[in-house]
């Protein structure tokens, strides 16, 4: 079953700031939002219902700038948001907007099949995201140790070595050739993963890893010969060394191209060089993965300079106490937050149902 909701909620009140002045403030950062052009109190003035006059629009936008919320980029009547501008919208006058049913059926139809494991799934998710956000769509792949076990069996190759298939819920395949001092029988590895898909099949690696040596402290002599023969193969298979790095499907980064906020070209060189690198978005996409629902970083909230004229909006996929991965979306800050965030929100649970149930719930 697809998880309850958890949406992106503005919940926190505004500083001293009336009704007037927040109208204000969101209706100049909407219609920069939209336009991408610096908002005269004349265009507020017609935009707004509340009956104020150009002039006093513009004692309040004067208020606005006075608090470090909205700023003149030029010498001109027109103003823009701050990043401070920019997190006080998100946090507390934010009007989400909920997808459509189109966008959702895009996006169950981008999120379809788990067929070709995790990779798959999450590359399909990244282009959904990107597809119908125009920007930058990204999914971290689950970290081995924390996907789910389904089932494994061993071949025997030879008289040391051993092939170990690891099939996990989100069937994903890990094929692994282990080598031993001892020599196992078929028979023997047989009897191996049958204990072991027994003891541990529906639990997550990391967990399976720590039960096996736990029991390996046991004392071994007491343990019969095949549950000695399971526990090292095993813990071999499952050994940290054997974790692959994190990593994440990226998609749609080209969509970041038409941001004119972005149009130096060497701004653009240094965005996807960090792509490539890949490291420093992995870090920001741990902070992610550790916080719970919705997250929005805004600009230099990041702390990563490169990221600094942009906004992420991510959410955690997977169960809440044990989340697999993370969803984000990568744009200017000058984005639609009210249609990012329930994209990106959408997608986490539709993604988290996929991946753990082997399938997306039934549309309502």
């Amino acid at each position: 079953m697809i998880s309850p909701p958890n949406p992106f909620i503005p919940n926190k009140p505004p500083p001293d700031l009336d009704e007037r002045t927040q109208a204000v403030l969101r209706g100049l950062i909407e219609r920069y939002i939209r336009d991408g052009r610096p908002v005269g109190s004349r265009v507020l003035s017609r935009d707004l219902t509340l009956g104020l006059s150009p002039a006093s629009i513009r004692n309040l936008m004067a208020d606005l700038e006075d608090l470090g919320l909205i700023t003149s980029p030029h010498v001109s009547a027109g103003r823009i948001p701050t990043q401070r501008g920019y997190r006080l919208f998100v946090d507390s006058l934010l009007k989400i907007e909920p997808l459509s049913a189109d966008e959702l059926q895009r996006l169950r139809a981008g999120i379809s099949s788990t067929e070709e494991g995790a990779r798959g799934i999450t590359t399909q998710a990244s282009r959904a995201v990107a597809s119908i956000t125009r920007m930058a769509g990204l999914v971290s792949v689950p970290r081995r140790n924390a996907a789910s076990w389904r089932h494994i069996e061993f071949l025997r190759l030879s008289d040391h070595r051993v092939l170990a298939i690891l099939v996990q819920i989100d069937n994903e395949v890990q094929n692994r050739v282990l080598e031993f001092e001892q020599d196992y029988s078929e028979q023997m590895l047989n009897a191996a993963a049958g204990y072991l898909n027994g003891q541990f099949s529906g639990r997550t690696l990391a967990d399976v890893r720590a039960g096996l040596l736990m029991a390996m402290r046991m004392d071994m002599h007491s343990m019969n010969e095949i549950v000695q023969a399971a526990l090292a193969v095993g813990e071999r298979l499952l050994s940290e060394g054997s974790m692959p790095d994190p990593d994440f499907m990226l998609a749609g980064q080209t969509n970041l191209m038409g941001v004119a906020e972005l149009a130096d070209v060497d701004r653009l060189k240094s965005l996807f060089e960090a792509f490539s690198d890949k490291r420093d978005i992995l870090n920001l996409l741990d902070r992610a993965l550790a916080a719970p629902g919705v997250q929005v970083f805004i600009g230099e909230e990041s702390g990563y300079a490169v990221l600094g004229d942009l906004s992420i909006v991510t959410a955690s996929y997977g169960p809440q106490d044990r989340p697999l991965g993370v969803v984000g979306v990568i744009g200017p800050t000058r984005m639609a937050y009210q249609k990012v965030i329930p994209v990106v929100d959408v997608t986490a649970r539709l993604l988290g149902s996929a991946l753990n149930d082997g399938g997306l719930p039934p549309q309502s």
